[in-house]
């Protein structure tokens, strides 16, 4: 995983960890995906389906708990360059 450098030194540790984070949601996001694709039931009705949304709502959560303690220019900076470094 490549990381994001931020524009500021002293918030680089916040940095990585939102992109740490926003990783995590992405990996959960696709097993989700998947696994909606291949259910025979109602997602609601499925233990592993609920079990990874919560992972990946949990994940969500923590990215935007960590961005909000940054900065908008390190927010955008991560905005900006989320799809190209993060995977």
């Amino acid at each position: 995983m490549k990381t994001i450098t931020s524009i500021t030194p002293k918030n680089q540790k916040l940095v990585n960890k939102a992109v740490r984070w926003l990783v995590k949601y992405y990996e959960f996001n696709t097993k989700r995906d998947y696994i909606s694709d291949n259910l025979e039931c109602d997602e609601d009705e499925s233990k592993e389906w609920r079990a990874i949304n919560r992972k990946c709502e949990d994940s969500f959560n923590n990215y935007l708990e960590c961005l909000w303690d940054l900065p908008k220019r390190e927010q955008l900076n991560i905005e900006r360059k989320e799809g190209f470094d993060l995977y």
